[in-house]
């Protein structure tokens, strides 16, 4: 007989079918070539929902599924483990003070988004078609090279050959601000100083652009009246994790589980 690749998975004599766990690896991640860490983590999943799912049912747990966004609505086992969790678990809102000693910390981490006006140059290409790609970068290495012997040119070059419809405003595309644009391009403007033109093409689902940071309004550090909702919330949502996973390791020290511990990797 072959011995099963993954030991058996139960909490508290109740086991959870390994076609279960197989279904659940869907949902999480781990390197390349590791498949028993992908495995564990869906194995700790199933296995921590049926310990609250135990925990609800003993406590008598009566929760009706809400929706979650339209057109789906929680299942009936989601809905208990929010019923549980919402008597069990208890998070005290941070006081002022407390915030305010956060926020002293780093405040120059609480700032207003930046604003960029930008131009750009566009050598339009589908990313699957690898031909095409290439093509696009090497005429905007091209364009490239020109912009760096005269920098002054990117107006004209841009007005002339450009393929995004900004080519009417010689590549103007006004002012933009975290989100306005597709991520690769977002991650370049953040790296260029006002009056900069990247040196190489940045590559995007769009193409190959050329980019120029016409004028940059960085973000300004937000005062502590504007910051502390925000910052409130998020220290009250973080310190309800804690206190969530303390509970589940309290449910776990008195419970007998096999074939997976719940301890993270």
């Amino acid at each position: 007989m072959n011995k099963p690749l993954f030991p058996e998975v139960s909490v508290n004599g109740k086991v959870i079918a390994s076609t279960a766990i197989a279904a659940e690896t869907q949902n999480h991640s781990a390197p390349k070539g590791k498949p028993g860490l992908v495995w564990r983590k869906a194995a700790r999943a199933l296995a921590v929902k049926e310990l609250l799912l135990q925990e609800a049912a003993r406590r008598e747990i009566v929760a009706e599924p809400r929706e979650i966004e339209p057109g789906r609505r929680e299942t009936t086992e989601e809905a208990l483990v929010r019923g549980l969790l919402d008597v069990a678990v208890e998070a005290a809102p941070p006081g002022e003070a407390e915030v305010r000693s956060l926020w002293e910390q780093s405040p120059d981490r609480y700032r207003s988004a930046p604003l960029w006006e930008v131009s750009h140059i566009l050598c339009a290409a589908d990313p699957k078609d690898a031909a095409a790609m290439e093509a696009a970068r090497q005429r905007a290495e091209s364009i490239a090279a020109q912009l760096k012997a005269d920098p002054a040119s990117f107006a004209r070059i841009a007005g002339a050959q450009s393929e995004c419809g900004s080519r009417s405003a010689m590549g103007k595309l006004g002012q933009l601000g975290p989100g306005d644009t597709v991520p690769e391009f977002e991650a370049a403007l953040r790296l260029l100083s006002e009056g900069e033109i990247t040196e190489a093409p940045v590559a995007s689902r769009h193409g190959w652009h050329l980019i120029r940071m016409d004028a940059l309004a960085p973000g300004k550090v937000l005062p502590f009246e504007i910051v502390q909702p925000r910052l409130a919330e998020a220290m009250e949502k973080a310190a309800w994790t804690a206190a969530a996973r303390d509970f589940i390791d309290g449910l776990a020290r008195t419970a007998t589980i096999a074939g997976i511990e719940l301890d993270r990797d």
